[in-house]
């Protein structure tokens, strides 16, 4: 109760006069102040994401809602508004990358949600050919004996047709375990093989499609912003999502054999657990989680 008291008497009393007392002292305005002391990164584009959102100034506001195309229009708009020379080009530098960042966030999430709302079709040529190709990247010396088959089991799918195994995550569950498959094949079949362990086993690609959800519901929550601002000084693209995922596959294969369930009956519980940790780790402002790590 005290800390949401707290919050709306910072937002709404104190924090304007606290910019106030810090502008005399220092004669630059909160942008300036943020940009020019953070070094690049979340930490500096977090913190002018809340200055922006939080400004009773309507240029300012508006400035987290910006398209890529009008950023550099936005930045000259918030230079003017708030009377800083436009030859200082450090700031505009900084103010440009920040906004580019932002935006491109916000377009990430926008893409990733409308592949995950293509549905898996069976009628459709390219889906299927991802399918196979999942398929033969995993299991390249034993042939698909049909596409309706029980060997999808041995990849870690329920059934005999893996369609069905979509649903919730559309053809981006599809997309992110080709994705890791053909960018780290050597991983993706160390990690299939081993789970296959008799004791320890679970089903791969069924796990797999529990983590794109699980990568998909931090990047709408936006606790990917600070691995996101930290990794690509401009506009986060798909390519930095499924990088992302192929982390977390790689995470969980260790963390679920370090943590030694008694049953794969227990997913959910080990699961959250996981998922838990991974938050933890998103809150440092230094973070980056990459495979290569």
């Amino acid at each position: 109760m005290w800390a949401h008291v707290w919050g709306f008497l910072y937002s709404n009393y104190f924090r304007f006069w606290l910019k106030w007392i810090l502008r005399l002292l220092t004669g630059k305005c909160e942008l300036q102040r943020l940009l020019g002391g953070a070094q690049a990164g979340a930490r500096r584009t977090l913190s002018v994401e809340h200055s922006l959102e939080s400004s009773k100034n309507k240029v300012l506001r508006n400035a987290v809602h910006v398209e890529e195309a009008e950023v550099e229009k936005c930045v000259r708009d918030v230079m003017k508004e708030k009377k800083i020379e436009q030859k200082d080009t450090g700031f505009k530098t900084n103010l440009h990358i920040s906004l580019l960042q932002i935006s491109g966030y916000k377009k990430l999430y926008l893409n990733v949600e409308n592949l995950r709302k293509v549905p898996y079709d069976s009628e459709n040529e390219e889906h299927e050919e991802q399918l196979i190709e999942l398929w033969n990247l995993l299991m390249p010396h034993e042939n698909l004996k049909g596409r309706i088959s029980k060997q999808w089991c041995d990849i870690g799918f329920q059934g005999d047709d893996p369609k069905t195994d979509f649903r919730g995550m559309g053809l981006l569950g599809l997309v992110n375990l080709v994705y890791f498959s053909k960018h780290y094949t050597d991983e993706a079949r160390h990690i299939l093989s081993r789970s296959n362990h008799p004791k320890l086993g679970y089903s791969y690609a069924i796990v797999g499609i529990n983590l794109t959800e699980m990568a998909y519901s931090l990047l709408k929550n936006g606790a990917l912003k600070a691995h996101l601002y930290n990794m690509v000084s401009g506009l986060p693209q798909m390519e930095h999502f499924h990088q992302f995922y192929c982390y977390l596959v790689y995470e969980f294969d260790k963390f679920w054999f370090e943590e030694e369930p008694e049953s794969i009956m227990h997913f959910n519980q080990y699961r959250e657990k996981f998922h838990e940790k991974i938050k933890g780790l998103l809150l440092d402002y230094n973070v980056v989680l990459t495979l290569q790590d």
